[in-house]
């Protein structure tokens, strides 16, 4: 793959926010609003989606951290991509139709979440980046993932 194209690993959702999410087979993001049926999709702000690279899990693996995808929350696994280096406004196009623009790199954690504590350490906040849905469709694992600028 190019510098500016990458993949879907895993789409991971939950009902409840701050909580490792479940693979699923495949997502419907909806247009400013999130992927539907997850605890993060709530329209009007800007960390809709959230990003993380399995290049980040496999780090997290290596340092002895029982961790897959889903573990730290995040929405979509990609590979191939290296999401903190892309800049906020960046867009990326998923699959055949879905379009996303980078909103946050990194968040602050005030107190540690129940995933630092299930994990024993978390990513998300230096690694993980988030997204707002500007074209919604259906995504699964295996589909492409292009930086469109």
């Amino acid at each position: 793959m190019s510098e500016g194209t990458g993949k879907i690993v895993s789409i991971n959702t939950s009902k409840e926010k701050g909580m490792r999410k479940s693979p699923v087979k495949s997502a419907v993001l909806i247009t400013n609003f999130g992927i539907d049926g997850d605890a993060h999709a709530s329209g009007q702000w800007h960390r809709q989606v959230s990003l993380l690279a399995i290049e980040s899990i496999k780090k997290m693996q290596a340092a002895g951290l029982d961790v897959d995808c889903g573990d730290f929350a995040e929405n979509i696994t990609t590979e191939g991509i290296p999401l903190p280096t892309l800049p906020i406004g960046t867009q990326m196009s998923i699959g055949k139709s879905v379009k996303v623009e980078v909103t946050q790199i990194g968040k602050e954690c005030h107190n540690r979440c129940a995933i630092y504590y299930q994990a024993g350490d978390c990513v998300m906040p230096s690694e993980g980046i988030f997204v707002r849905v500007i074209e919604g469709g259906e995504i699964a694992p295996g589909d492409k993932i292009i930086v469109l600028n």
